[in-house]
């Protein structure tokens, strides 16, 4: 077949359109005149739109159609990734890109017309599509064959789950140590090398498991494993030993998404049979991850219009095919919102905590729900650390809490209970909860319903509980409302917790010491000495969020009482549902009652064991927030009372476990001082020779803020290396300053170089293009330092910028006071520098350099990286030849590396 329409690919060193009459070069103005005369076809909308700086270019973006075609199947998303997915010759130059697109264009279309295994509603999904004014929709259409019979669609196909009987609290028993090197050894396969570290590894956090001998005091094991130990293979042996012997269930937390997908994949080697690991290994996630199948309904229901309305007829062809509806890290493609602008996308998923549970249509069919119930008879719960501690300390599954917890990426404990117990009354959670409260007001659209809406049953059953919820919308009014940021800004705030968002604001520009340097960024002051208005304006928000509580707390009561007295019509559906309205009023309520705390210390006593200051939040010189926030000075304090001593059993683990110090600062990091009984230690070296395997370069000659310099740096260190760069930045307007001076002098040496904070594609995306591509760079920000799992020639130099200083913060300079100074500063640091290394070397074959472009950095944060490894301090000359010699190596193998 044969299309009439041209293709249009576009890079940093230039642009082409590829037609009947072949390959030609255009310029940006003529590229985008072409795109507005006939439809073209793209690759990603987006990014092209913005390489020729027109952001809102559209067209035939062949992402989409993949998309339609093969939903929940990913394919990296390039040139190079459509090419395979088409079986197509991956194109050499920009030149063969523009045409390999039109060609890729005839491969899906062609597929369309035959038979695959998606196939099932893509008819349907056609013809809504159209109604949409999907730009492929006439040409696809005609080449979907109508089906003889109806199609079975989403919310009919869809299976629906069991209840089944509680499962029986764990048995108690005992893991020994020869059944787990037993286990151990059939999960590493007959064939794989002994390792002596990942042996014992497995026997000492096995203690983790044995039974518990004092109530509010686990079996707690904390474990240092460097890279390349096999600790994941290592402590899924006890923890798998005792979920199949107790008949219990083991949570495996982890911070990244990366680890959570290597740990479904580790998974395989325990259970090879599919639908056996399908029920015996569970992913968990919040809420707000999964796609809510009300919210979905309605968008296709005609909530949505315009572009959004074409991703939710997309995301509902993935719903249908999807492994478990985890929009966020699951099965649908991180790119696809991407190319709408993630317009519509967070409106897709339950982040407002509306849920009706049992009262929605789709409750038996819903993937949230879903989940929840397989976690409580599965063995293995694959989860992470912000879910845990959700659970724990609010979470509506009570009787299935689990005993037996591992958390991975260990290190991160404190960040994670740092942001979960911390408080922030904001102009931005403060018109949720109104929302929450109140529902759509004005001429809102959606299926969002306030309090009397969800409970009226209940209303007109109990009349307290009618009074109550009556009562509750009524305070709501006091809270901001839509447009409260422009009101605070004109000086025309409404209501006195918007007029208390003006005092902030007030406060914190009239305290700003910056002189104005860092306009575009937030600014913060301490909560200390408020001024008349402030203290004025504080008085009558503590008595309007007063009049909010209290209902809050009655209805809550008045929901308890009528479960416990069950009417006639609370059947299991209601009874589900006025459960679920129980838990989400409590997290609510909790959550005014810190507001009202945080208020009245305002005038008052500062809590030595809180942290409080004010914020304008700021970006690129637009407010979009204001708020007084509160943080535990030791948010380890809440995390041990919720989620470490209920437990029996902790394995906390890390490859960098006590970066920057010894075990004593470790276990202050995880909350181990507010146990009664102390932890094992162990610690297990990586078994990598980084003597011949990495270099730290320290680069003297960068000065520290000339950003030409900085550009320069790592322009001439990624065009020495070939690629292969992971650059990191403590600041994104440095990372996006060098990205704007080098990206194009990169293309033009035929390396790619993609950036966070710069592509409009996700994080997860970025690093699997990154991955895929040995000549592509990569550069971020903390994102990108921790959890990026990239082994092999894709990696082979890691740049920083600097010293990875603590940014000075309100909270950083009450954490640095009261932790040892200088000391503190100098920890955090480390551990950041043994993180960022920690990308460089994953696997024995891997070699590579550490860039640092610091001028001064102290030899006593040097020790953050693995003994044995050579550092020294270069010029950018002698940085950028070393990197050209790894670079040579890499190509000459094994033998010649040395010489080289």
């Amino acid at each position: 077949m044969t299309l009439p329409f041209p293709a249009l690919h576009a890079s940093h060193s230039g642009v082409w359109l590829a037609d009947a009459d072949g390959v030609r070069e255009l310029s940006r103005g003529a590229a985008i005149r072409a795109a507005a005369d006939t439809p073209v076809i793209l690759l990603n909308a987006p990014l092209v739109g913005q390489r020729l700086g027109h952001p809102e270019l559209s067209g035939l973006d062949l992402l989409e159609l993949y998309a339609f075609l093969f939903p929940a199947r990913f394919i990296v998303p390039t040139p190079a990734g459509i090419a395979r997915a088409c079986a197509l010759p991956v194109p050499a130059s920009d030149g063969e890109i523009a045409a390999m697109l039109r060609a890729a264009a005839i491969a899906l279309l062609d597929m369309a017309g035959g038979d695959w295994p998606e196939r099932e509603g893509a008819w349907t999904a056609g013809q809504s599509l159209a109604r949409a004014r999907w730009p492929w929709a006439p040409v696809v259409g005609p080449r979907l064959t109508k089906p003889a019979t109806a199609e079975r669609w989403l919310f009919s196909k869809l299976p629906e789950w069991d209840e089944a009987a509680p499962r029986p609290a764990p048995r108690t028993v005992q893991v020994d140590e020869d059944a787990v090197l037993t286990r151990l050894h059939a999960l590493t396969g007959a064939g794989a090398e002994i390792r002596a570290g990942q042996r014992s590894f497995a026997t000492t956090v096995a203690q983790a498991f044995a039974p518990r001998a004092m109530r509010d005091t686990p079996n707690m094991v904390m474990a240092e494993a460097g890279t390349g130990i096999g600790k994941t293979l290592g402590y899924l042996a006890p923890a798998s030993l005792w979920a199949e012997r107790a008949g219990g269930t083991v949570w495996v937390s982890t911070f990244t998404k990366a680890l959570q997908r290597q740990l479904g994949h580790e998974g395989a080697r325990l259970f090879p049979d599919a639908a056996e690991r399908k029920a015996r290994i569970v992913t968990r996630k919040g809420r707000e991850n999964y796609v809510c199948l009300l919210n979905l309904e309605d968008a296709l229901q005609g909530g949505f219009a315009g572009r959004a309305a074409i991703l939710a007829q997309l995301v509902a062809r993935w719903a249908a095919y999807t492994a478990d509806g985890d929009m966020i890290g699951g099965d649908l493609p991180g790119w696809l919102p991407q190319l709408f602008r993630r317009n519509g996308s967070t409106a897709l998923t339950d982040r407002r905590g509306e849920c009706v549970y049992a009262g929605c249509p789709h409750y038996r069919k819903c993937f949230i729900e879903r989940a929840a119930r397989a976690s409580a008879d599965a063995d293995i719960v694959i989860a992470n650390h912000a879910l845990v501690m959700v659970n724990a300390a609010r979470g509506r599954e009570a009787t299935t809490r689990p005993t037996r917890y591992v958390f991975d990426e260990g290190h991160h404990l404190f960040e994670a209970a740092d942001s979960m117990f911390g408080v922030a009354l904001s102009g931005a959670e403060t018109i949720e909860v109104r929302r929450w409260i109140m529902g759509p007001e004005g001429s809102g659209r959606g299926r969002r319903r306030g309090l009397a809406a969800r409970l009226s049953d209940v209303a007109s059953y109990d009349e307290q509980g009618g009074i109550a919820i009556g009562e509750a919308v009524e305070a709501a009014r006091a809270l901001p409302a839509d447009g409260w940021i422009g009101r605070v800004l004109e000086g025309q705030p409404f209501g006195p917790i918007e007029h208390l968002l003006a005092a902030v604001r007030g406060l914190v520009f009239a305290r700003d010491e910056s002189g104005g340097v860092d306009a575009g960024y937030g600014l913060e002051t301490e909560l200390a000495e408020p001024d008349p208005a402030l203290i004025e304006a504080a008085a009558a928000a503590a008595v309007a969020l007063d009049a909010l509580l209290r209902p809050l707390v009655v209805l809550g009561r008045r929901l308890e009482a009528v479960l416990s007295d069950a009417p006639d019509w609370l059947d299991g559906q209601a009874r589900a549902r006025i459960e679920g309205a129980v838990a989400s009023l409590g997290w609510r309520a909790d959550m005014v009652g810190a507001w009202s705390a945080l208020v009245a210390r305002i005038g008052g006593p500062a809590d030595p064991d809180f942290v409080d200051w004010l914020a304008v939040e700021r970006y690129e010189g637009r407010e979009f927030d204001i708020g007084i926030h509160r943080r535990w000075l030791d948010p380890t304090r809440p995390f041990a009372d919720a989620v470490l001593k209920p437990a029996h059993g902790v394995l906390i683990t890390s490859a960098t476990l006590r970066a920057g110090g010894d075990w004593d600062v470790a276990d202050a990091r995880v909350g181990a001082p507010h146990l009664i009984r102390p932890p094992l230690h162990f610690e297990a070296q990586s078994p990598f020779d980084y003597a011949g395997q990495a270099q730290v370069l320290i680069v003297t000659d960068v000065k520290r803020g000339d950003l030409p310099a900085l550009a320069n740096a790592y322009a001439r260190l990624i065009v020495a290396s070939g690629g292969g760069a992971l650059g990191l930045f403590t600041a994104i307007r440095r990372l996006r300053g060098v990205h704007a001076r080098i990206a194009d002098r990169l293309a033009r040496e035929g390396l790619t170089l993609l950036a966070q904070h710069v592509d409009p594609i996700d994080t997860g995306t970025l690093v699997d293009i990154f991955r895929d591509d040995p000549a592509s760079s990569l550069i971020g920000t903390d994102a990108l330092r921790d959890g990026v799992d990239v082994p092999g020639r894709s990696l082979r130099l890691v740049v920083m910028e600097g010293v990875p200083w603590p940014k000075p913060s309100v909270l950083h300079a009450a954490r640095r006071l009261a932790n040892g100074g200088k000391d503190y500063d100098d920890r955090l640091v480390r551990a950041r520098l043994a993180q960022a290394f920690g990308r460089l070397i994953r696997r024995a074959d891997d070699h590579g350099a550490f860039v640092l472009l610091s001028s001064a950095c102290p030899t006593r944060l040097l020790t953050a990286f693995p003994a044995g490894t050579p550092i020294r301090r270069v010029t950018l000359d002698e940085a950028v030849e070393i990197s050209r010699g790894l670079a040579i190596a890499a190509t000459l193998g094994q033998e010649n590396r040395e010489t080289a």
